[in-house]
C-alpha cells in the first residue's frame, strides 16, 4: 500500500495508541464529500496544507484505509452539495464497497438524491435521505444544438472539414441537424452509458430490471414511504437525529472517530508575515524517498507549450511542454518504478498530442506506462492513451473519437451586414487560405482535406501500433465508446479505477509499499501566478472551482449551464477555440453532457 507520506490520509485514531473502544460503543467515522473533488492536487497544495479539499484519489485511499483501523466500526459518507460525475461516483463507490466487504458498515447520507448520487450511494450498506429531501432517478438525457442556420442568419459560414464519418465535431456549426453517422455514434454511446448506470444499480441494490423501471417511474416527488418502497432508499432520517439512528442500527452508543482525509501537512501560518514570505519564496519538492509509482495528470484541452490554470474560459489546459517535462522527470527518477497516465481530456492540438505521445514512448522504453481514463480520453486524449502499455477505464469513461477536424469561420457576410470593410492583401500561393472574410473554394477545401488526411493516417498508425488486434474499421472515424464496448473492441484492457491501476501496477512490479508521486509537481507561488494569468490584464474576476475566470460573465454562464455540465462545455469551447491558432486539431469539441 502507499506510504503515509503520499497517501495523504490522517486517521487521528491511529495516534491514540492503546485506547480501546468501550464495548458498549460503536466507532463511526464521518467523511464529507463537498463540491467537485479535484482529480489532481492543486499546484499550491503544499501551501494549503490540511486546509485543502481532498482529491478523488485521496478520498478513495482514505476510505480504503479505514478498513485497517480497529477503532472504526462504521462510516457515514455525507454528500454535502456534491457535484461528482459518474466516473468519480464509480471510483469512490468501489472504495466504499471494499470498506463494506471488510466488515465496516457504510451509511450514505444526502439531503437530495439524483442519478449520480444514487449510483454512489448504492455501493454502501444503507442509503439515507434527509427527511423531506427529494429523490429522483431519471434516464439519461442529452441535448445538442446545431448552429448552421443561426450563423447563416448573422452572416457567418463555418468552413470546417473533418476526417472520419462519425467524428461529428464540425456538425454543430455546419449543419442544422445531425448526420445519420453521428446519430448512430451518439445513440450507441448513450446506450452504453445508460446500461452501465442500470447495471450498477441493479447489482448493488439487488433489483430486477422491472423493479428498477418501476422505481424510475414512481420515485420522483415521492413520499418517504414510496422512496423506501422503490428499493433505492433504505431510511428517511433528519440530519439532527442521525446519531440516534446509527445507535439504533448498531445497538450501541455512537463514538465519533475523526477521520480526516486529505493533505496532512501543516499549512502556512497566516498570522506570521515572515512565515508567509518564507513559504512563498520556497521551491516545493516532489522527490520520493522510497519506491514510487508516478501519476502523470493530463486533464483538459491539449495545447502546445505550457499548461495553464485559468484560460480563456477558466479551464485548465494541458501543455505539451509541461507534460513532456513531467514525463522526463518521471523517466529519470530512479525511485519511480512505473508510471500511470491519468487522462481526462477531449483532445486538442494534433501537434501537441504527437509530442506527448513521443514522450510517453520514451518513458515506456525504461519503465512500464499504464493509462487510467477519467471521464474521457477522446481524440487527442486517446492518441496519447494508446502510447501506454495497458489502458484502464471506469464503467462510464468514454474513449475514441479517432478523427480530425479543422477549418475556420468565414465572416464576410457578417462584415457586410455590419458595414465593416475589410481590405485583404497577400503574397504567395495560399496566403489567403485562412482569410476571415473569404470562404474556401473547392480546390482549397480539397487541399485542406488532404493535409488533414495525413494527420488522420498518422493517428491511425499510432492506434494500430499501440492496440494490438484492434479493428479500426469498427473503432475509427470518430466513433465514441463507453468502457464495456471499448474493452470488447480492444480499445482498452480493463474496467477499473485509478486506484486499481496503481495497485495492479505495483503488484506487477512486486512492490508492497510504495509512494505515489503526482506529476506535474507542485508549483512555486510566482510560477503559479504566471501560469494562471499568462501575462494578461484581466477585468475583475471571480473564482470558479479554483480556476480564475476572465470576468463575471463566465460565472453567469456557469450558473446557467450548471456546475456539473460546465466543465464539459468549458473544455469543449476551449478546445474548439484552438482553431484560432492551429488549423488542424484532434478534438471532440462537442460537449457530451449526460444527465
Amino acid at each position: 500500500m502507499p506510504a503515509a507520506r503520499f497517501l495523504c490520509v490522517t486517521l487521528s485514531t491511529f495516534l491514540l495508541a492503546g485506547a480501546a473502544l468501550a464495548a458498549d460503543k460503536v466507532g463511526v467515522a464521518m467523511v464529507e464529500i463537498k463540491g467537485k473533488p479535484a482529480d489532481a492536487p492543486s499546484p499550491l497544495a503544499w501551501l494549503m496544507g490540511g486546509d485543502g479539499e481532498p482529491t478523488t484519489r485521496q478520498l478513495v485511499q482514505g476510505i480504503r484505509a479505514m478498513a485497517k483501523d480497529p477503532r472504526i466500526n462504521a462510516c457515514v459518507i455525507r454528500l454535502k452539495d456534491a457535484e461528482i460525475g459518474y466516473t468519480q461516483a464509480q471510483e469512490i463507490g468501489e472504495a466504499i464497497s471494499a470498506l463494506s466487504k471488510a466488515g465496516k458498515k457504510v451509511h450514505v447520507f444526502a439531503e437530495a438524491y439524483g442519478n449520480v448520487e444514487l449510483v454512489l450511494a448504492s455501493y454502501g450498506d444503507e442509503v439515507i435521505v434527509q427527511s423531506g429531501g427529494p429523490v429522483a432517478l431519471s434516464g439519461m438525457y442529452m441535448e445538442e444544438m446545431y448552429l448552421a442556420d443561426s450563423l447563416s442568419w448573422v452572416g457567418v459560414k463555418a468552413e470546417l472539414v473533418q476526417v472520419g464519418d462519425y467524428k461529428g465535431a464540425n456538425e454543430q456549426m455546419t449543419r442544422n441537424a445531425p448526420s445519420p453517422q453521428w446519430d448512430q455514434n451518439i445513440d450507441q454511446l448513450l446506450d452504453g452509458m445508460y446500461g452501465a448506470m442500470r447495471s450498477t444499480l441493479i447489482t448493488n441494490r439487488k433489483l430486477t430490471d422491472a423493479q428498477l423501471d418501476a422505481a424510475m417511474s414512481s420515485i420522483w416527488l415521492s413520499l418517504p414511504e414510496d422512496q423506501i418502497a422503490s428499493g433505492l432508499i433504505d431510511s428517511v432520517v433528519d440530519l439532527a437525529t442521525i446519531e440516534e439512528h446509527l445507535a439504533s442500527r448498531h445497538g450501541a452508543q455512537v463514538q465519533w472517530i475523526d477521520a480526516k482525509i486529505g493533505e496532512g501537512k501543516k499549512s502556512i501560518d497566516v498570522s506570521n508575515p515572515f512565515a508567509i514570505l518564507g513559504m512563498l519564496s520556497k521551491t516545493p519538492s516532489n522527490t520520493p524517498t522510497g519506491p514510487a509509482i508516478g501519476v502523470v495528470h493530463i486533464s483538459g484541452p491539449i495545447v502546445d507549450g505550457d499548461s495553464s490554470y485559468g484560460g480563456l474560459f477558466g479551464e485548465q489546459s494541458v501543455g505539451s511542454r509541461t507534460i513532456r517535462n513531467a514525463l522526463e522527470k518521471a523517466r529519470d527518477e530512479k525511485l519511480v518504478k512505473g508510471v500511470v497516465l491519468r487522462i481526462d481530456s477531449p483532445g486538442g492540438s494534433a501537434i501537441a498530442s504527437e509530442v506527448i505521445w513521443q514522450g510517453v514512448r520514451r518513458v515506456a522504453e525504461k519503465k512500464p506506462v499504464w493509462v487510467s481514463v477519467g471521464s474521457m480520453a477522446a481524440s487527442g486524449g486517446y492518441y496519447i492513451a494508446v502510447a501506454g502499455d495497458k489502458i484502464y477505464m471506469n464503467p462510464s469513461s468514454i474513449v475514441g473519437s479517432i478523427g480530425v477536424v479543422g477549418g475556420k469561420l468565414s465572416m464576410g457576410e457578417l462584415y457586410d451586414t455590419l458595414k465593416v470593410r475589410v481590405v485583404s492583401r497577400g503574397r504567395g500561393p495560399g496566403s489567403d487560405i485562412f482569410s476571415s472574410s473569404k470562404p474556401w473554394d473547392d480546390a482549397t477545401r480539397d487541399l485542406v482535406r488532404s493535409k488533414m488526411k495525413e494527420t488522420y493516417d498518422l493517428f491511425l498508425s499510432r492506434v494500430t501500433a499501440g492496440r494490438k488486434g484492434i479493428d479500426v474499421s469498427k473503432t475509427a472515424e470518430g466513433r465514441l465508446f463507453a468502457a464495456e464496448r471499448a474493452v470488447q473492441l480492444a480499445m482498452a484492457d480493463e474496467i477499473g479505477s485509478l486506484t486499481e491501476a496503481i495497485s495492479d501496477m505495483a503488484a506487477s512490479l512486486g512492490i508492497d509499499r510504495y509512494e505515489i508521486v503526482d506529476y506535474p509537481g507542485p508549483m512555486g507561488f510566482d510560477e503559479f501566478i504566471e501560469s494562471a494569468f499568462g501575462g494578461l490584464v484581466r477585468s475583475p474576476s471571480t473564482s470558479v472551482g479554483g480556476a480564475i475566470t476572465i470576468n463575471p460573465m463566465l460565472e453567469m454562464a456557469r450558473t446557467i449551464i450548471g456546475p456539473r455540465a460546465w466543465p464539459a462545455v468549458r473544455d469543449a469551447a476551449a478546445s474548439l477555440s484552438q482553431l484560432r491558432r492551429e488549423p488542424v486539431i484532434l478534438s471532440m469539441p462537442r460537449a457530451v453532457i449526460v444527465r
